[in-house]
């Protein structure tokens, strides 16, 4: 007897099964460095639309990280998804390298040796060290199959791009939006600078929360008699609440609201009866928070003895606690009865409301600090002692002035730098700002003017009319983060007391100490720049930099000294699109997208805003595109401390690349995106199904020339033309995702339908007629027309995110084709088209439930083995009159629906009511007749000629078919 096995046309494939990804995609990588396929994507798509991504530069400063790759990986699912849309989708990547991580490493690299370097030598060390990891991270970044710039990033130490960053802090100068004064700024005491905004981050924090009484100062006795009789001859005091004792001695002033109601409470010098005691205080507190003051300090008020509003009170002067001066009662806006006493402790070089204040009412914004947070030498009693050090030592002082009335530790928010995570202080100092709320000199042209109008508008307000009319911002909460962060923040303070960066390209008078900058003295300087880069402001001869005819303004002086301060380093990056998208021929400006996570709307999305409206009068960007955080599975914050940090070296090394990037596109990046071993191990079970299922796909086309076997879609046979409904609906919201930046849909659409369309029911029920009709008959060549276009635009749909697999699996398929998947392009609407068909979808889907029904049937008898496979079962369908017409139109097709040897169709019982809600009942029998050796269906007759032996007549015609071809 011939073995019948080998005529079977089984799958075959070199595609393997087991991915084997940490090995195979770095060999995809050399294949695609050995083409450039990034140069080949590139001319493939020149001359069409284009589409700009800016690259958010991240810091260059050690290895990429999970948070760093979730990034790159959606900036990737942007670029290359737009590429196969057919947009010419450039992708520059780019670094940030200035600033203080990178000062500080370089500081502990060179120890003492430092001590004999001029700044520039420094500064060249700093680049070297940024060199360094802008390697590290552009191979790190390129295993995870990203495709861009890598041989020439944009890099915010090149001496051009330090060139653009001085001529846009130049065209704030031209626009009088510039200017140096002393305000209160966050100031790092361990990094020895002034921070920005987006350099603050607020942490829990334990701070010594202390009541403080200043008794009614002689000079003010009369006053305060005469405004508040009640309080005439009485020993008058005012308790103020504080949690940053140390800036007790910079106190000057003490502010009230000028609508709230105050009371004077009579208080005993101890635990006593105030009545009885001759020492007894008249203590001035809100009285609305009166009870609460009370309780805090362990003391008892009775009535007050006197009520009076905040307004009455400005002026009265009380006794420092500590010093032989006076504080001024001043009123303030600002002041609440959330906490406290209703009394505000002011001191005007510690506070943006205190500085705000004591500007109003004429006081010394006193800051006695220098910059590693010791008080000067001059301060009475804590000269030299650091801030934070000296919080016990002011309670103490207070205490054995009898001042200190009660103290107890305070939890709260606290501003902390964001590089060395220690607590910052509010200080005033001397420091370069960018205003937000004084209007532009320049009129017209490419400033804060709407669309070039003459149309003037702060900067500030011009950010704010932005965020609402000119950026789409997703999701779309992210409009009102961006928006409150712009209404509510300080003027931006760009000065840094740092050297690795870009220096700010102004000079002080040596005759009388003003500081000047022109933009003749900021273009000037930018062209030295351009040709030797920013260190040449500390070593290239002043004379370089300084315009002809610059004399000061105010004594008319002609010798300069250089300002040692450097940009902020925000300012670096918010330039980028000047430097990049502007300079770059590839490129657009602005750019189409912004993509970065959710504390860049403090960061680089605000100064980006801020730079372009300075520099061009509008948003660099359309769009914003804003993502989570990444944190583990319950929601906690990932760290190496609670052994749940996951780095992405580990996940390459054991699982491959793609399986990061299906885990990004799984993910709601809008959220806290969450990972764990456990969520890693369901998306390889995902991937292996997916890509199984591919892989048979694949196989079945081992004898397919699409050139030549195709069948047109109006000759394929019905259950094919069902499945390529559902795949040009699957096809289509997967599009559809991709524009609208919707990879979790794309996931799921995905894969749904390789494990469930496919897989579970579409190579299940192909599976007779793939592997046992004649090779080249119709019926098979029409289920290899759907699975060679299936598996081909799955192959170009998945490609933004299993970039290595889709790759892998096109080189498998066969047909010319281009030499990666990454230079084709999406399926299109117009190549969909003769596929859709909801009519369609909804009859097969009506099919396959009633498919479920029979199968939920045929398994228990296979359990028990009362049958074996469900080829020895006979369907028996009784069906009410309507639907045994529309079973009776699908009977051809209801054997291979359900994988058995016979389907019979019969009349319900006439005891079968409301017709149009009935099933049909499902009957299993085995089935008669005898086994096909060859197809394994059950069949009334086989052959007994010695050459068909055991075979029935649909396989001797598929063999005699496949020997006549």
């Amino acid at each position: 007897m011939p073995e019948w096995k080998e005529t079977v046309n089984l799958p075959r494939t070199d595609f393997p099964m087991k991915a084997n990804l940490p090995t195979s995609e770095p060999e995809t990588l050399a294949r695609w460095d050995a083409m450039n396929l990034y140069g080949k994507i590139r001319a493939r798509r020149a001359g069409a639309p284009k589409f700009v991504l800016h690259d958010g530069p991240p810091y260059a400063n050690g290895n990429i990280h999970m948070g760093t790759a979730l990034n790159k990986i959606l900036k990737e699912f942007v670029v290359k998804s737009r590429s196969m849309a057919g947009f010419d989708a450039p992708y520059v990547v780019g670094y940030d390298c200035h600033g203080l991580p990178i000062e500080l490493k370089v500081d502990r690299e060179l120890g003492p040796k430092k001590r004999d370097m001029s700044v520039a030598d420094f500064c060249r060390a700093c680049r070297a060290y940024a060199e360094r990891y802008v390697g590290t991270m552009s191979a790190q970044f390129q295993r995870l199959g990203i495709l861009g710039t890598w041989d020439d990033p944009y890099l915010t130490m090149n001496f051009r791009y330090q060139a653009a960053i001085a001529r846009a802090f130049g065209r704030f100068v031209e626009q009088g939006l510039v200017y140096k004064g002393k305000k209160p700024v966050h100031w790092c005491i361990h990094c020895r600078t002034a921070l920005a905004e987006a350099e603050v981050e607020y942490e829990d924090h334990t701070s010594p929360s202390i009541y403080v009484e200043f008794p009614l100062a002689s000079e003010s006795a009369g006053e305060i008699a005469a405004r508040v009789p009640a309080l005439a001859g009485k020993n008058v005091s005012v308790l103020i609440w504080t949690t940053t004792p140390w800036t007790i001695p910079s106190n000057l002033a003490i502010a009230f609201h000028p609508e709230f109601d105050y009371a004077a409470y009579m208080v005993a010098e101890g635990d006593g009866n105030a009545e009885a005691d001759g020492n007894a205080r008249a203590v001035i507190v809100a009285e609305a928070l009166a009870p609460k003051v009370a309780e805090a300090g362990g003391k008892t008020f009775g009535a007050p003895i006197a009520r009076m509003k905040g307004a009455e009170l400005e002026g009265i002067r009380f006794q420092h606690p500590l010093y032989a001066r006076t504080s001024l009662a001043v009123l303030g806006e600002y002041v609440t009865l959330d906490a406290g006493t209703g009394a505000v402790h002011t001191a005007p070089g510690h506070g943006a409301d205190d500085f705000a204040t004591g500007q109003r009412y004429g006081l010394e914004i006193y800051a006695p600090i220098g910059p590693a947070g010791h008080f000067l030498e001059t301060v009475e009693l804590f000269g030299g002692q650091r801030v934070f050090d000296a919080n016990p030592n002011v309670e103490a002082a207070l205490k054995e002035r009898g001042r200190l009335w009660h103290r107890h530790a305070f939890s709260h928010s606290y501003p902390h730098c964001w590089r060395c995570h220690n607590p910052v202080i509010f200080i005033a100092t001397s420091q370069w700002f960018i205003t937000l709320d004084e209007p532009r000199l320049a009129r017209g042209g490419s400033g804060l003017g709407a669309g070039g109008s003459s149309e003037t508008r702060t900067l500030r307000q011009a950010a704010l009319d932005a965020i609402d009319h000119d950026v789409k911002w997703i999701p779309s909460w992210g409009h009102d983060r961006m928006y409150n962060m712009v209404a509510n923040r300080p003027d931006w303070c760009i000065s840094r007391q740092r050297v690795w960066g870009v220096p700010i390209p102004a000079v002080d008078c040596v005759k009388c100490g003003e500081a000047i900058v022109t933009p003749a003295l900021v273009e000037k300087t930018a062209a030295v720049f351009d040709v030797y880069g920013a260190d040449a402001w500390y070593e290239r001869p002043t004379e370089e930099f300084i315009p002809a005819g610059l004399t000061c303004p105010s004594c008319g002086g002609s010798a300069f000294e250089r300002e040692m301060n450097i940009l902020d380093v925000w300012f670096d990056s918010g330039s980028s699109h000047e430097a990049v998208l502007s300079v770059r021929p590839e490129l657009t400006w602005p750019a189409d997208i912004y993509l970065e996570g959710s504390d860049q709307h403090r960061g680089w999305f605000q100064s980006s805003l801020l730079v372009g409206l300075g520099t061009r009068g509008r948003p660099p960007f359309k769009e914003v595109l804003t993502h989570g955080f990444i944190v583990a599975e319950d929601g906690k914050k990932m760290s190496k401390s609670l052994g749940n940090s996951i780095e992405p070296q580990d996940v390459i090394k054991q699982s491959g690349a793609d399986i990061l990037r299906l885990w990004v596109s799984s993910s709601d990046y809008t959220q806290e995106v969450r990972l764990s071993k456990e969520i890693l191990a369901r998306v390889i079970e995902a991937y292996r199904k997916i890509r199984n299922t591919l892989r048979i796909l694949a196989a079945n086309l081992y004898d397919f020339d699409p050139a030549v076997d195709l069948v047109p879609p109006g000759d394929l046979e019905e259950v094919d033309r069902f499945i390529l409904a559902k795949y040009a609906d699957v096809a289509t919201r997967i599009l559809r995702a991709y524009e609208t930046y919707d990879y979790g849909t794309i996931f799921q659409a995905l894969n749904g339908f390789t494990t469930v369309d496919l897989s579970s029911f579409y190579v299940d029920v192909s599976k007779d007629r793939m592997y046992t009709f004649g090779a080249r008959s119709k019926e098979r060549r029409s289920a290899q027309t759907a699975m060679y276009l299936i598996a081909d635009g799955l192959a170009r749909l998945a490609a933004p995110i299993l970039s290595f697999t889709a790759d892998e699996l096109w080189r498998y398929l066969p047909g010319a084709r281009d030499e990666s998947v990454h230079t084709g392009l999406f399926p299109t609407a117009a190549s969909l088209e003769p596929f859709v068909d909801a009519k369609l979808i909804e009859r097969w889907t009506k099919l396959m439930a009633i498919r479920e029904t029979v199968l939920a049937e045929i398994e228990p008898l296979r359990k028990n083995k009362q049958i074996g496979s469900s080829l020895q079962a006979k369907v028996i369908l009784s069906a009410t009159k309507a639907e045994l017409a529309f079973l009776e139109s699908c009977a051809r097709d209801l054997p291979m629906l359900f994988i058995v040897s016979e389907v019979e169709l019969r009349p319900a019982p006439s005891d079968v009511e409301a017709e149009s809600e009935a099933k049909p009942r499902v009957t299993i029998e085995r089935a008669g007749g005898v086994k096909c050796e060859r197809c394994w269906r059950y069949v009334p007759t086989v052959s007994s000629d010695p050459e068909w032996a055991g075979l029935c007549d649909r396989c001797q015609q598929a063999l005699v078919q496949t020997t006549n071809v």
